[in-house]
């Protein structure tokens, strides 16, 4: 899934702000000018290019982008150009062979950043907009409350097939269902709880990029009403089934979200004008925080289902996941070893540091374990945990290369990260700069996004994603070749992710999708059909 992650449910990150020009360009071609564009937003983080347009009278030798940041504003990643950082400030010069700009000519760079977007915009020193007065840059008067995805989405299905199958054995049955638009999704509870089950199917129509919900039988409506001031949503859930039965339901083609099932009680859901408000249980206001609930992520389009549970925010209820295609094979992953669940919950709790990231309710039911990004952002974990070992890893980089080779069927396609100060800077083959990045912060390397957010492209992206498994791994640093080394050599730093070590060894085939970037070096929990027949959800016993 590349981040994994299949999830796009923020009308801001399903639909890219392409064309959205924050600085102004001018009246008239009559002097150079810059403008920025915000090209995707995912909640968390944005993605954006400067494009300098020459529209003088003579060529350009050399240039300079200069601009502030709001008071939180960050740059995490950037190429095609250089960067100097004082304080809020930023400054862009052109890489040597990216200088020269003829008249009429275009050069762009682009850069990953969190919080808003860029003000007071200076092109060598005068007004990007061409003259006048400095045009300052419009921050959207509005953040996105969805709770975004864990990593940078697109149009298209994030999820790749996987490269290994999961090492649960494959099972053929003969009797296969016709192919259809709506595909049959089998939700069995074999929890051993005698809680009333609800079910949600709820994600974006990638024909139109509405966000929308889906009843059983498949029909898929858009969402409306939402309010600046979030508003409650109506009641879309579907009822699921008892101890030790199943449900069927029916997921519609050109859908991409989230199966989401609670226990108990109805989750409760809000509407903004941005999108979906989603349950977030770290955050102490969050009307699900004592609900017992978990989901699994999917994207089902014309190259088939990726379909995946997901640990990447919390670990609560144990499933497994499975798909089976048009020949009859059935594969499956994601299941708990037994007693798995509860063996989470002790070592996480014995881990030091990691103690108030198990969330108990008043009535004594764990109902979940945080992920240490959604555990700081709760206040329950250091927010600085990995800072000593980030500063270790990045500076190891300072007399020797970092070999980068992210498409494992690609191996002649590498890059050479070497630090200098706080940025490691990574080359290609031909000796030139093609991407950069500034030291990460605990809470960068937890998201995967901010300094390593991860734009949808062949360089800068892989780039971003293969340091965020090797920081979540502790193998930065030790490995100089990334991707690197089997699941033995991972997590074996004192300050590494211990949440997802611990839930991959509780895995019966040790696939799990601990952090964003967990499919590097395919170790998610998920499967993929490029011709799916039927899919499955078995809630196993806890």
């Amino acid at each position: 899934m590349r981040r994994k992650r299949t999830l796009i449910l923020s009308v801001a990150a399903v639909v890219a702000a392409a064309g959205t020009a924050w600085i102004a360009l001018p009246a008239s071609a009559a002097a150079a000018t810059a403008a920025f564009t915000k090209t995707s937003d995912w909640g968390t983080g944005w993605q954006g290019d400067v494009t300098i347009t020459n529209g003088g009278s003579s060529a350009m030798t050399s240039w300079k982008v200069e601009f502030d940041l709001p008071a939180g504003g960050t740059i995490g990643s950037f190429w095609e150009a250089e960067m100097v950082a004082s304080g809020s400030h930023r400054t862009f010069t052109n890489r040597s062979w990216n200088g020269n700009v003829p008249v009429g000519g275009k050069v762009s760079f682009g850069l990953v950043g969190a919080g808003g977007t860029p003000l007071n915009c200076l092109l060598n020193g005068q007004p990007c907009g061409g003259g006048g007065p400095t045009a300052p840059t419009t921050a959207p008067t509005t953040r996105p409350t969805t709770v975004a995805p864990t990593k940078p989405p697109t149009t298209a299905p994030t999820t790749k097939p996987p490269t290994t199958s999961p090492t649960t054995p494959p099972t053929t049955d003969p009797s296969v269902p016709p192919a259809s638009s709506l595909l049959p999704v089998k939700i069995t509870n074999n929890t051993g709880r005698n809680d009333a089950v609800f079910l949600y199917l709820l994600g974006v129509n990638l024909t139109t990029g509405k966000l929308g919900y889906v009843n059983s039988g498949g029909a898929f409506t858009n969402w409306t009403g939402g309010q600046p001031t979030p508003v409650p949503a109506p009641d879309v859930s579907i009822p699921g089934p008892a101890n030790g039965s199943s449900t069927t339901i029916k997921m519609p083609k050109n859908l991409s979200g989230r199966l989401y099932m609670s226990f108990g009680k109805k989750l409760d859901f809000r509407l903004s004008t941005d999108g979906l408000v989603q349950p977030a249980p770290w955050a102490g206001a969050d009307p699900n925080k004592d609900i017992l609930f978990d989901w699994s992520e999917f994207t089902l389009n014309d190259s088939g289902l990726w379909l995946n549970s997901s640990q990447v925010d919390m670990f609560a209820v144990p499933h497994v996941v499975s798909v089976q295609g048009g020949n009859g094979v059935t594969t499956k992953t994601g299941e708990v070893k037994a007693g798995g669940r509860q063996k989470v919950i002790d070592q996480v709790k014995a881990q030091a540091g990691f103690e108030k990231t198990v969330y108990t309710r008043s009535d004594g039911t764990v109902l979940r374990v945080l992920a240490p990004g959604k555990a700081a952002d709760g206040g329950q974990f250091s927010p600085t945990y990995l800072d000593p070992y980030i500063t270790s890893a990045w500076n190891a980089y300072t007399g020797k290369n970092l070999t980068v080779v992210p498409f494992g069927d690609q191996p002649n396609t590498k890059f050479f990260g070497r630090t200098s100060g706080n940025v490691m800077n990574f080359t290609d083959s031909t000796g030139k700069t093609v991407a950069s990045f500034t030291k990460p912060s605990t809470a960068n390397v937890w998201g995967c996004d901010g300094a390593l957010g991860a734009p949808n492209d062949l360089v800068v992206g892989p780039i971003a994603r293969t340091l965020c498994a090797a920081m979540h791994r502790t193998t930065l640093g030790t490995l100089d070749t990334q991707p690197s080394g089997t699941a033995a050599d991972f997590y074996k730093g004192n300050l590494t992710n211990h949440y997802s070590r611990i839930i991959h060894e509780q895995m019966v085939d040790g696939k799990a999708y601990g952090f964003a970037f967990d499919d590097v070096q395919n170790q998610e929990s998920l499967v993929h059909s490029g011709d799916p027949r039927q899919a499955g959800i078995i809630m196993t016993p806890f």
